[in-house]
């Protein structure tokens, strides 16, 4: 007996110390290609296009003519009341200078409004060919020498400058990012832990787990031509934090409970990893499935956020599986200083919160269900309210150059568009496709551009603003003339991103739903629960999009919303609201196995877990809530939806519904698992009569 119990001992001493030591050489190894990830981001208006679109194969196609991919500019001079002399001979200058500094490719002619007010430049060039810096630096020194002053408005806008101030925004996000999620999830750990050391492991732990993720999906990136955008690395790093913190949370505090059952911290560990690990396993599983679903879908950057999510929620898993383990039993009971678990001790009985939520949920299980069913219908009629897609100029919080030029071009010239549609036609065919275009209804311009590779470009300019409705049908216009050529430039972008989004929701949806009912079917080993747990966290989807639909313009002042919102938010808001429902069920399951009715397994699982899926709900809320303060509006509306889906999820369906709906079934919640059928009876063994007796 002496022998076995030194062997554990040693075995708990050796497990941590190689586990760690593992770590550090993970660590070093991924290290420098974590560093790397940031230049091997694609933030071009093309690396967000769906593959199959008119729009994409025109960028295509520019990039491969004489010079490579074009920048097209509008220098915008305008003072209120009208232009002097003065004010004309600066543009002009002002132009010249652009023009002796660039290698444009054709000479900037001013285009006047008609009231005088404002005066439009052109300007195109293939200088900087597809290089982002050289195309940003560009822009950059075109508005250095396009200068106002003494009320006369100089501003450089067109494609062109959108792009810059787009990847500007883009390449501005991942620093404050991802302190600003570091900084929540540190003040939300010290607030629940209590404890001056504890917060810190899960938080190291995280920020290992995002270094790893970064690396494998820069290695993603070279060997497979994996898209990376800001936008995906952005949401990994707090998906690895969010959902890394959550699977922490889990972990420790049944590792505390061990703590007071089991003296050795090694062997509470593993005992804490046996009782909670299924769950985890299954809550990272089912996040990274649902998020793999996202290959399916046409668009490149939902495409590209799949594998790089998928990466990230696997790389918490081990980290927090292993390093956070390694970590606690090498610091022992000491880390939960001063709230220490002492052996054999038992926590104070308090009545918590969760209790009574139980309480009123296992008195009135089908009013509660039913009140809870119907808040959550009455919520998804906001989605009534959503406004329609996302123009560029309403895509920032703030006004950057380029949309505060669109705008004055839109005001200067309502009769006719600020910005091109561009066209790529067969150089064979390229005169009478020209003739045709301009014999479209609604083009008011069209000129013939670069040709090589066997394309031509022809750039449109429509008699109707940029994204109206005018514009819109001038587009789908040129779309059925031009039979052999490719419609795109930014406007038949839009449209592409919204026909795409629809189109990816009807093949993704059923996708992660199918996928998430698998996982949970195998977990749980029944079908009832399963579909419980799908339908509350498809419900939650459409209450939080609803309450955004109520919010967006009326509070935000959001002129529309992002075209990918609804499927971001469902592949979001399903893989990661299962969670919640698989830590509940499980251990539902779990106390169930041990004896107790279905009743009392429900209450117990909610007053047992409740406290610590309150917490990880929190902390996940609170770190998709950090992309509300990022300057892009897609980026705040789809961390607004998620935020409140995740905090509805914690304390209404969790708590409320899905425990409702346990009670309210009994055992037919498991069926047809063996659960769900009654034990057999045990019959009492007969009395023996007494010998002698007849």
């Amino acid at each position: 007996m002496g022998a076995v119990q030194d062997k554990q001992r040693r075995k708990g001493r050796f497990v941590p110390w190689t586990l760690l030591a593992m770590w550090v050489a993970v660590i070093a190894l991924a290290g420098p290609f974590a560093g790397k990830l940031g230049d091997a981001e694609q933030n071009r208006p093309v690396d967000y296009l769906p593959n199959s679109a008119d729009s994409t194969q025109v960028a295509k196609i520019q990039d491969r003519l004489p010079g490579g991919e074009s920048t097209d500019l509008v220098l915008v001079y305008h003072r209120d009341g009208g232009l002097t002399g003065a004010d004309k001979a600066t543009a002009q200058r002002q132009v010249d200078e652009v023009a002796a500094a660039h290698e444009l490719s054709a000479r900037p002619e001013a285009v006047p409004s008609k009231d005088g007010a404002t005066l439009m430049y052109p300007v195109s060039t293939t200088e900087p060919g597809q290089d982002e810096e050289k195309q940003s630096a560009l822009v950059e020194d075109v508005r250095e020498t396009v200068r106002g002053s003494d009320g006369l408005s100089a501003e450089v806008g067109g494609p062109g400058g959108l792009q810059a101030d787009m990847r500007e925004v883009f390449g501005s996000l991942d620093g404050p990012l991802l302190y600003t999620t570091v900084a929540v999830v540190a003040v939300l750990l010290i607030v629940i832990y209590r404890s001056p050391v504890l917060w810190l492991v899960p938080l190291v732990t995280a920020g290992v787990a995002n270094a790893l993720a970064m690396a494998v999906t820069y290695g993603l990136h070279e060997w497979f031509g994996t898209q990376v955008t800001g936008q995906s690395t952005g949401v990994t790093n707090i998906l690895v934090f969010g959902a890394g913190t959550d699977y922490a949370l889990l972990l420790v505090s049944r590792y505390r409970e061990e703590l007071r059952r089991i003296e050795r911290p090694y062997d509470a560990m593993r005992a804490a990893i046996r009782g909670c690990g299924p769950a985890v396993l299954a809550s990272s599983g089912t996040v990274a499935v649902g998020l793999l679903c996202l290959l399916a879908a046409d668009l490149n950057s939902s495409r590209g956020m799949g594998p790089s999510g998928t990466v990230g929620v696997l790389s918490a898993l081990a980290a927090m599986m292993t390093l956070l383990p390694a970590l606690l039993v090498l610091l022992g009971r000491r880390v939960f200083w001063p709230l220490v678990p002492a052996f054999g001790s038992q926590p104070k009985e308090r009545r918590s919160i969760f209790a009574a939520m139980g309480g009123s949920a296992g008195r009135r299980p089908l009013t509660v269900l039913g009140v809870g069913a119907l808040l959550l219908g009455a919520l998804a009629l906001g989605t009534l309210n959503l406004s329609g897609s996302l123009k560029n100029e309403d895509s920032f919080t703030e006004t950057p150059e380029s949309i505060s030029a669109t705008e004055t071009l839109a005001t200067a010239f309502p009769e006719r568009g600020s910005q091109p549609i561009e066209l790529v036609v067969p150089t064979a065919k390229a005169d009478s496709a020209l003739r045709a275009v301009r014999g479209t209804e609604g083009v008011a311009q069209a000129e013939r551009g670069r040709s090589g590779e066997g394309w031509t470009e022809i750039a449109v300019i429509a008699d109707a603003p940029p994204e109206s409705a005018a514009e819109t049908a001038t587009i789908e216009a040129l779309r059925t003339t031009v039979d052999e050529g490719y419609v795109g430039g930014p406007s038949a972008q839009l449209i592409d991103l919204k026909d795409t989004n629809a189109s990816d929701r009807m093949i993704v949806i059923p996708l992660v739903l199918g996928a998430v009912l698998l996982i949970l079917v195998v977990l749980l080993r029944s079908l009832v629960a399963p579909l419980i747990l799908v339908a509350a966290v498809v419900a939650v989807w459409g209450a939080a999009l609803g309450i955004g639909g109520l919010v967006f313009e009326p509070v935000f002042g959001f002129a529309g919303n992002d075209p990918a919102l609804p499927l971001l938010s469902f592949v979001f808001l399903v893989a990661l609201g299962v969670d919640y429902g698989i830590f509940l069920m499980h251990r539902m399951r779990e106390e169930s196995l041990s004896g107790l009715e279905p009743a009392p397994a429900a209450l117990k699982a909610l007053r047992t877990t409740g406290g610590v899926i309150a917490s990880a709900g929190l902390v996940l809320a609170a770190t998709f809530s950090v992309l509300i303060n990022m300057p892009l509006v897609s980026l705040v509306e789809m961390g607004f939806v998620i935020a409140v889906g995740v905090l509805l999820d914690t304390f209404l369906v969790r708590t409320y519904l899905v425990t409702s709906a346990s009670v309210a079934l009994k055992r037919k919640v498991w069926w047809p698992g063996p659960l769900s059928k009654a034990p057999a009876p045990v019959e009492a063994p007969r009395e023996r009569e007494p010998a002698g007796v007849a």
